[in-house]
């Protein structure tokens, strides 16, 4: 008699399809044989484990199991014992096994179910296109809207994207019957093995052409400017893209078309210096703007605004300007303008301005300026004007 399904797999009677799954997994890596070899036993809980979830995994015959033990089954898997070719749930078995060609040097699972997941017969996707959206910090900061102008594959005017001469249509393959697949299968230790590829006369398209389309060559399609029209989010960076669903090149004789990604490039700008969401701006100031403070209006990216420099402000030093930076992409806020204040030093002096520094250097020195106004106030009437 053989043991509970759901002692094989280790769950509980309630398991969900995905604990189900997910344990079974676990116990084919365990036991395949290719991990044991000459291993009897291991081959054994490998089969056993895989009658336990081509059971479990399908909702009919698990309602009966649970209902009638194994004998509402006609024994495991009805009245002709297991079989590979039995498995009804495909997708399921192909997402498992698809996992585990890493596991076991990717090719042992590939061989054996035709590449892990089921080809589809058909035309071929189309190629995606790949280009290059540059973009000002502006730009970047707010978000914007652009139109981009390409060159694509669409389908070809004259045959509607078939690839027959007009007036003749596409042939279904002698070889797949038009399912753009064939499948062979073969035995071994365990049973039936189906491999599934794509049929090599009709190149899994399931048709072919007599009469090929003069214009496009049987292609389906031809080279065209086309104009399509991108919504640039705020907080992108350098590197960043927007995949465009189905707007690159369409595939072969009515193949889905591919995708356009749009990758941004940020342009540098001459003022302001990117991190992150915040920027930075140098701001160059006097000496006696430095020394006595002043409010200067400084650029942002979104225009202009006044800050204040205070008095004794030293070269180097940095002020924020808080949300006059850029929008974070997610929605998290907005960054921050940093200002790099950077002392400006005059490299030619009138008369009247070296008397000036003179009388600072003296003052520096230890020597007192002979009355009249104060120092500071004679530096700023002399470089402010």
């Amino acid at each position: 008699m053989p043991r509970d399904y759901y002692e094989v797999l280790g769950v509980e009677k309630g398991a969900s399809e995905d604990a189900i799954k997910k344990s079974y997994r676990k116990l084919a890596m365990k036991f395949h044989p290719d991990r044991n070899p000459g291993d009897k036993q291991a081959e054994a809980n490998f089969k056993e484990a895989a009658e336990a979830y081509e059971v479990l995994s399908d909702p009919q015959k698990r309602q009966t199991y649970d209902q009638f033990g194994h004998q509402g089954l006609g024994g495991p898997f009805g009245s002709g014992g297991f079989k590979w070719s039995d498995f009804s749930h495909a997708g399921d078995f192909d997402d498992i096994f698809s996992n585990l060609d890493d596991i076991f040097g990717g090719g042992i699972f590939g061989d054996i179910f035709g590449g892990g997941r089921r080809r589809r017969g058909g035309p071929q996707r189309g190629e995606d296109l790949r280009i290059s959206l540059p973009l000002t910090l502006e730009e970047i900061a707010e978000g914007t809207q652009k139109t981009i102008k390409l060159k694509r594959l669409d389908k070809c005017d004259d045959c509607t994207g078939l690839g027959a001469k007009p007036g003749s249509q596409p042939t279904t393959c002698d070889v797949c019957g038009g399912t753009g697949q064939v499948r062979q299968a073969t035995r071994s230790l365990f049973g039936q093995f189906v491999n599934v590829t794509s049929c090599p006369k009709c190149q899994g398209e399931g048709a072919m052409i007599s009469e090929p389309c003069p214009r496009c060559g049987g292609e389906g399609r031809s080279e065209k400017d086309t104009t399509l029209t991108v919504n640039i989010p705020a907080g992108v960076a350098e590197g960043n893209y927007i995949p465009l669903r189905g707007q690159g090149s369409v595939g072969r004789r009515g193949g889905p078309a591919g995708d356009c990604q749009v990758f941004i490039q940020e342009i540098e700008h001459d003022q302001f210096e990117r991190h992150g969401n915040d920027v930075i701006y140098d701001l160059p100031v006097s000496f006696s703007q430095a020394a006595l403070g002043a409010e200067i209006e400084v650029p942002t990216l979104s225009g202009k605004a006044k800050m204040k420099v205070p008095v004794g402000t030293q070269s180097a030093q940095i002020f924020r300007m808080r949300g006059k930076g850029i929008q974070d992409v997610n929605g998290y806020g907005r960054g921050d303008q940093l200002v790099r204040v950077v002392v400006w030093t005059p490299t030619k002096l009138n008369k009247e301005e070296q008397a000036i520094f003179k009388e600072l250097s003296e003052l520096e020195n230890g020597h007192a300026p002979e009355g009249g106004k104060g120092f500071f106030d004679r530096v700023k009437e002399v470089l402010t004007g």
